[in-house]
């Protein structure tokens, strides 16, 4: 796959690492850091006592009493992943502390500039995303074990225990899962170009198969988080300042600017994976979702959400189909269509578990773990034009 430059294709690893994908990861970042340089000591103690800090109402007073450090001593895009980590989850921390009655309009300059530095160096926004949330959360416990949830640990972590655990390292299973449909799509677009149907086949099976892999991941939601303490703990601390009635000013950033700004909170949409697979199939949404979706492409890594836009550029797949008179190749199409609206059925049932909406707060915004994409839509869209049949 190309990356907009009019060279040769090239090998599927470098083709991939071009966006800074992996062939065994995928968009997760290969083997987190999971400690910063020693001069970021004092991030790091207050990082991994975050539970208990924001249990005993202690955190905002710690913050107070960090020092201001400077960035200049961070080295590499591993160490600013981790740096970005780090101080997002602080930043969820000190603002959500008391809860949506007890928010604050000022994040403290010692907190709010390397926050703000880390940001503009990796291209994302001051506030805990996908990226930080699962991409660049977790570590083996055995170093050559397995990618098994067993050990699995996330780096850091907030209020809601084991929900939380499994909260994250479930949608690090999914990301994982994912893995064999995002090294397709390279796959596919290369072999729309060199007219070879037998490899574009392979590959929309292989699509097809990994979205339904990811769909089994998500199905282990519902034993590793208890809907009540997602609703109840966890998800406040996913909350956004950006269409958020607790906090309708949104945040000033001490130290960067004078004016409050307002950012999303995390969400499953701001994972790279179905915006791809979407943007590879020819899936349209309603015109309210695509401006969401859109939306939450601000918040990816730049490479991911270039990764995206390359796709829009290459010729499309769907037209290919509909123009080939191959009826294995539709087929393939159709089940990797059948198979997103598979996934999000499976999403919609986790997220609309009568146990969650009765617990859901009524300010609580469309954060966490919102996809964005109707499975209504993708449902017409497999009856009509999703569905390459003649």
């Amino acid at each position: 796959m190309e990356a907009g430059d009019g060279k040769e294709e090239t090998p599927l690893s470098s083709a991939l690492s071009r966006f800074q994908l992996s062939e065994d990861y995928g968009f997760l970042l290969p083997n987190p850091l999971t400690e910063l340089p020693a001069p970021y000591g004092p991030w790091m103690e207050i990082a991994r006592e975050l539970p208990q800090l924001i249990a005993s109402h202690r955190l905002r007073s710690r913050v107070h009493q960090m020092p201001q450090l400077s960035t200049r001593h961070l080295r590499g895009r591993e160490e600013l992943y981790l740096a970005h980590l780090v101080l997002s989850f602080i930043t969820m921390g000190y603002l959500w502390q008391e809860g949506e009655e007890g928010t604050v309009k000022v994040l403290p300059r010692h907190l709010a500039v390397p926050f703000w530095e880390v940001s503009q160096a990796l291209g994302l926004p001051p506030i805990l995303s996908h990226a930080d949330f699962v991409l660049a959360n977790w570590r083996r416990k055995d170093p050559s074990g397995p990618l098994e949830i067993e050990n699995l640990d996330p780096i850091i972590l907030l209020p809601g225990g084991e929900s939380l655990r499994g909260f994250i390292l479930v949608t690090f299973l999914v990301e994982k899962a994912a893995v064999p449909g995002i090294k397709a799509i390279p796959q596919a677009i290369c072999a729309i170009r060199q007219l070879d149907e037998e490899t574009l086949h392979q590959a929309l099976q292989g699509l097809a198969t990994a979205i339904g892999a990811m769909g089994k991941a998500l199905q282990r939601m519902h034993d590793y988080v208890d809907p009540a303490v997602f609703y109840a703990v966890i998800r406040i601390f996913l909350s956004g300042w950006k269409d958020n009635p607790a906090m309708p000013d949104g945040l000033v950033y001490e130290g960067v600017s004078e004016e409050p700004m307002a950012f999303s909170g995390g969400s499953a949409a701001q994972s790279t994976i179905l915006h791809a697979f979407d943007e590879l199939l020819g899936i349209r949404h309603s015109q309210e979702s695509t401006a969401f979706l859109h939306r939450m492409r601000d918040y990816m890594p730049p490479p991911h959400r270039a990764f995206i836009e390359e796709i829009g550029r290459a010729p499309s797949l769907k037209q290919h189909v509909l123009c080939s008179r191959d009826a294995r190749l539709r087929a393939a199409f159709n089940r990797c269509v059948a198979a997103l609206v598979d996934f999000r059925s499976c999403h919609i049932v986790i997220v609309t578990n009568p146990t969650r909406s009765t617990q859901r707060s009524p300010t609580a915004p469309a954060g966490a773990w919102h996809l964005g994409a109707p499975r209504r839509r993708l449902q017409e869209q497999l009856g009509e034009q999703g569905n390459c049949t003649g």
